[in-house]
């Protein structure tokens, strides 16, 4: 099956274009994610949605696309249920994760034809794993750890709140067992917002971030909503083997440029460093919270995951209103980091509705990312 649009604009995005909804449509392209199977392909997915008068999303449908170029071209290979997912390969296989819909149940999937055919969630022994409240999530990194795979999850209890309402903790299986079986997968505690925190400014937290960190333990590095600058993350550690999450509110909030916007965190053997796609807020003067700031894209760098700098601009656009590089979902290939991004902008009817309401889907390839300065 072929990409289903026709790009014929004079304005043609960055990158190279996967899929594009016009803004006239009133449904726009999320949740960006990548993965590379074993032969060497790419694959990319993304959800729609779209805005009531209320904001609510009214979309749980998703597409999938493939890559046997290297991200030069791309076809689109299946069409699926679902809202916040991510893919990652694991034994050979590929696997989405996410939820059925916005504020929806926790469901897995795998394919083993490159993301052609899925099995279907039907209950807890094929892919319903959490069925008994509303989550949140994104597409966020897995991390495998002392023979588990970890990933982080919000359960939200007021989907209304949005991030205040979102409770943070952990999901981990063993590698070796079924990733289907509900049974196989283990939760730890639940850790609330206080929104007495930041001196009462904290907007909550979502989106978060398993990674190992330098001393071998496990964090979950999440989001943070904060109406002004600077920019920060909460970081939660894990406990693996109690399967105990906790945060001390006096020493887990640090400075991160791009805190504030949904970023994945990946740890790279050759420079020993943690490194993040972030959308720092380089404008200045303006009237947006930094929230709605997405209109540069940039590399980041840490050595310890607290102490954070913005290596290289990789993206951006003068205009912070209706253009934007965000939720980029990436991972390195060699020397270069290839990456999908929720991208706002030009198009030959007008652009993108927002910033936020992004009407392409982008791969891009940012080639020699460790001598980027």
């Amino acid at each position: 099956m072929k990409a289903n649009f026709v790009n014929d604009s004079k304005s043609v995005p960055p990158g190279v274009v996967i899929n594009q909804s016009p803004a006239r449509l009133g449904i726009y392209i999320g949740s960006p994610s990548i993965a590379v199977l074993p032969n060497g392909e790419y694959v990319a997915s993304h959800d729609y949605f779209r805005h009531t008068g209320s904001g609510k999303s009214l979309q749980n449908e998703m597409v999938v696309f493939g890559s046997d170029d290297q991200g030069a071209t791309w076809q689109k290979r299946s069409e699926l249920k679902g809202f916040w997912q991510n893919l990652f390969v694991h034994e050979r296989n590929l696997y989405l994760m996410g939820l059925t819909k916005e504020y929806g149940h926790v469901i897995i999937r795998r394919s083993i034809d490159g993301g052609l055919t899925w099995t279907e969630p039907m209950d807890r022994t094929t892919g319903v794993l959490l069925d008994n409240m509303q989550y949140h999530t994104a597409p966020v990194p897995v991390c495998v750890h002392n023979g588990r795979i970890w990933r982080a999850m919000e359960a939200a209890e007021n989907c209304a709140e949005w991030a205040k309402a979102c409770s943070a903790f952990v999901m981990s299986a063993r590698l070796d067992m079924d990733l289907l079986h509900a049974d196989n997968w283990t939760i730890t505690n639940r850790i609330r917002c206080d929104l007495s925190w930041l001196n009462g400014d904290f907007g909550g937290w979502l989106e978060g971030n398993v990674v190992v960190a330098a001393d071998g333990s496990l964090v979950n590095i999440l989001r943070v909503d904060l109406p002004q600058l600077p920019e920060k993350v909460a970081i939660m550690t894990i406990n693996p083997t109690k399967m105990q999450a906790d945060f001390d509110p006096k020493t887990g909030f640090i400075d991160f440029p791009g805190g504030a916007k949904k970023f994945s965190i990946r740890f790279d053997s050759q420079t020993n460093a943690y490194w993040a796609l972030v959308n720092p807020c380089m404008a200045h003067g303006i009237d947006l919270e930094p929230i709605a700031i997405r209109n540069t894209l940039a590399l980041s760098r840490s050595k310890d995951l607290r102490a954070w700098q913005v290596r290289a601009i990789l993206l951006e656009h003068p205009d912070v209103y209706r253009h934007a590089f965000q939720y980029a979902d990436w991972l390195f290939d060699g020397d270069d980091i290839i990456a999908v991004v929720r991208t706002a902008y030009d198009d030959n009817e007008g652009g993108a509705n927002s910033a936020h309401n992004a009407n392409y889907l982008t791969f891009h390839r940012f080639r020699n990312f460790r001598k980027l300065s």
